[in-house]
């Protein structure tokens, strides 16, 4: 088996420079392994397989059985029409599936996935996508607010317009909004990319422990503890890269992003003396 290099492309990019006490949170995998690191659960599907039906009469529990009764059936490419905005669809997916929907999902939709490739051609109401492990979900209208809650990993893509608290505690993974963002996005983030095309509301980053922002638009305030950053070369490969698998770009070019970091002042903050914790605030 090959040996695993110490340094990699993605510490350059400040990927691994929080420095994290008691146990390592790195897992590394060997591709020797018999186990596959699926969930028991998950089922064999063919992506050459598909499979369409008319959830326009369905409550929304019927709907998620159907696509789940539809994966076991080994259907690895499904399409929903006439969601019709209903809320908590496409939800707890632990699979490999591609997955559409024709229209608009309403509240906490796609919430729990660990794997789907997702796209819906419509709108989508709050938290869609929270908690993502893994897997893309494309929005190809606008969002509601608490667009990628607490995601973990994954891409989640908005191609337009999203509204308050984007990626609030994002704990991993790439959010990427075509448009405008709402006031608050990135509260409390603590980890992963998010990359906002237009305009960004107010405190933006607020509370943020890590991660990085970046924006080609407008920033209306930065958060408590937001700061600029200086975008690098190898950010600017990536950030092209990213967007360019989505059709997107930014508008005056990768380099001309604004970069958004943590000023890590929060870090300590238990530690600070009254004075100092009113400067931080």
């Amino acid at each position: 088996m090959a040996q695993l290099k110490s340094q990699h492309i993605s510490h350059d990019m400040g990927l691994h420079t929080e420095q994290l006490a008691g146990r390592t949170q790195q897992t590394f995998f060997s591709p020797e392994e018999g186990e596959n690191f699926t969930y028991p659960q998950a089922f064999e599907v063919d992506f050459e397989k598909s499979a369409s039906f008319d959830a326009a009469e369905m409550e929304p529990q019927a709907i998620n059985h159907r696509i789940a009764a539809l994966m076991a059936a080994g259907h690895g490419h499904i399409v929903v029409r006439n969601p019709l905005a209903k809320h908590s669809l496409g939800v707890g997916i632990l699979n490999r599936l591609k997955l559409e929907f024709e229209g608009s999902l309403g509240y906490f939709g796609c919430g729990l996935i660990d794997g789907p490739n997702v796209r819906i051609k419509g709108r989508v109401g709050w938290s869609c996508a929270e908690n993502m492990m893994a897997g893309t979900v494309v929005v190809e209208k606008n969002a509601g607010s608490t667009f990628g809650a607490a995601i973990r990993g994954g891409d989640l893509v908005c191609m337009g317009d999203v509204g308050s608290r984007t990626g609030i505690d994002q704990k991993g993974g790439t959010v990427i909004v075509g448009g405008r963002t709402g006031a608050f996005s990135g509260f409390m983030m603590q980890r992963g990319r998010m990359i906002i095309l237009g305009d960004a509301g107010i405190n933006l980053g607020d509370s943020m422990y890590d991660g990085i922002i970046y924006v080609g638009g407008k920033i209306a305030s930065l958060g408590v503890d937001a700061v600029p950053g200086e975008i690098t070369e190898l950010e600017t490969e990536w950030v092209t890269r990213k967007l360019a698998a989505y059709g997107l770009e930014a508008p005056d070019g990768a380099d001309k992003l604004q970069k958004i970091v943590a000023g890590k002042q929060l870090w300590n903050y238990d530690n600070l003396e009254p004075t100092e914790k009113k400067i931080v605030l």
